[in-house]
């Protein structure tokens, strides 16, 4: 699990992965690939940033809302379209984000 092997698959050939996938991936989920290829510029369900998606469908469910919040705190918004346009985000700092987040729900899990 790392937020550095997120950060390196992002838009990376041969995969060029979206945000979502790079989150999946980043933390031994490759069996997500496929359903997070449409997760990424926006097309997260409810208009939410693929990478903190991603991270909150591999996190408990129970930490799943806080994660969101905190996502939001750090970066303006939780959503894609807001994050890009108002907030100004880079995507790269989304996946680290998020990223982290995760990794901090797994060590509270541990």
């Amino acid at each position: 699990m790392s937020k550095e092997k997120s950060l390196a698959l992002f838009r990376t050939p041969p995969r060029n992965c979206n945000c979502a996938q790079t989150i999946a991936v980043g933390f031994g989920r490759e069996d997500l690939f496929a359903e997070f290829a449409s997760c990424g510029g926006g097309r997260a369900p409810d208009g939410l940033c693929g990478a903190i998606y991603a991270a909150t469908r591999l996190a408990p469910e129970s930490v799943r809302a806080s994660m969101i919040e905190a996502f939001r705190a750090k970066n303006g918004s939780a959503l894609c379209r807001e994050l890009k346009r108002d907030f100004r985000v880079p995507c790269p700092q989304c996946v680290a984000t998020a990223a982290e987040l995760l990794e901090g729900a797994a060590k509270a899990s541990a």
